[in-house]
């Protein structure tokens, strides 16, 4: 094994890395983040009281989307059959968090997608309630665990 950058060629340009050859095996990853907001729109949000409507439905659907299409955003990601995305939101004290997982059976991980599909739907959550408060911060945006492939299973700690 080299020490070379995977994405790069012998002449140091970037490309993407072949996986024909891989294994295709059962693949998933979990990514979250979480968005603090003011009282008062995380109660506009709770009850439905926002200009924009359903708020967790549309990020939930943007999240979805965005996972879809991660490899029309990452330069260098493969585009991939996913087999599932699901976007779960929680309450807390001061705004919400997201859990992202994205699953699929592949040659390649869908880390990227997980991360993609938090993300996307912490930036609409954003959008919907800006109207409220535009000081709303986004952060924390991580992967959280993955399982698959040659590295095998991988927690956050």
């Amino acid at each position: 094994m080299t020490n070379r950058p995977t994405h790069l060629d012998d002449t140091g340009a970037a490309h993407m890395v072949d996986v024909g050859a891989k294994v295709a095996t059962e693949r998933r990853a979990v990514a979250g983040g979480r968005i603090t907001m003011s009282a008062s729109a995380l109660d506009a949000i709770r009850t439905g009281n926002t200009p924009k409507g359903d708020v967790l439905s549309t990020a939930r659907i943007a999240g979805i989307m965005a996972a879809k299409r991660t490899a029309d955003l990452i330069p260098l990601c493969h585009p991939i059959a996913l087999t599932s995305v699901s976007i779960a939101f929680e309450w807390e004290a001061d705004g919400l968090s997201v859990r992202a997982i994205a699953a699929t059976t592949g040659p390649t991980g869908v880390e990227m997608e997980a991360l993609t599909a938090a993300s996307a739907a912490l930036l609409t959550l954003y959008d919907m309630a800006k109207a409220l408060d535009r000081a709303m911060v986004l952060g924390d945006i991580r992967l959280l665990e993955k399982s698959g492939g040659r590295s095998g299973d991988w927690r956050a700690e």
